[in-house]
């Protein structure tokens, strides 16, 4: 396993890692800021038991790879472009967030309260749900930079078929609190993912 401490392995886990570190940090503190401490629990990191199924698989899939094939990690283009879907999702679903403020909430919404608005503006002018499109992105940016074939395809059909369910349930929600105005917007802007309309 001395493939595991290689300059290739240390550079892509290391990516991995802080991405991961990074992602869930600044949700957890953006979160605190929008909502205050007492509104906020760990459940804001958005770690879930299927979520670290997912990350242990792919640095397993990772180190049988690299021990036995190790010419498959070193695809620096892919490797980099992974890296650059990181950079992208994680920019894009910080925009979302900031932008939406106080309507933006990890759980879905079943009451309308007082400092939930309909959000149009910013990047929610281009899609209806842009840190749903951009952990799309950095989910599958992270196996990218890895060069994870079989965690690619995973996680973007684990990803695309977890917001393909929840985006229905959502978004009547969002009908019932927003009405007509909602129906305009859904009609006149993509949902931001593939296939969900």
């Amino acid at each position: 396993m001395a493939e595991l401490f290689t300059h290739t392995a240390s550079r892509q886990l290391s990516q991995m890692f802080l991405a991961i570190l990074f992602f869930h940090t600044s949700e957890y503190i953006l979160a605190v800021y929008t909502h205050g401490r007492s509104k906020v629990s760990l459940s804001s990191l958005l770690i879930s038991r299927g979520y670290l199924v997912a990350m242990v698989f792919s640095v397993l899939e990772y180190a049988f790879e690299i021990w036995l094939f190790p010419e498959l990690k070193e695809h620096w283009w892919i490797s980099n472009l992974g890296l650059v879907m990181v950079v992208i999702g994680e920019i894009i679903r910080k925009l979302a967030i900031i932008t939406a403020g106080g309507a933006f909430t990890h759980l879905i919404r079943t009451r309308h309260e007082e400092q939930h608005e309909l959000v149009t503006h910013g990047v929610y002018a281009f899609v209806r749900h842009p840190s749903y499109s951009a952990f799309l992105i950095w989910s599958v940016g992270t196996q990218v930079m890895l060069c994870n074939p079989v965690s690619i395809v995973g996680f973007a059909a684990v990803v695309w078929r977890f917001f393909s369910k929840r985006i229905p349930y959502e978004e009547y929600y969002l009908r019932r609190f927003f009405g007509s105005d909602y129906l305009d917007y859904a009609r006149r802007t993509p949902s931001g993912v593939p296939f969900v309309k």
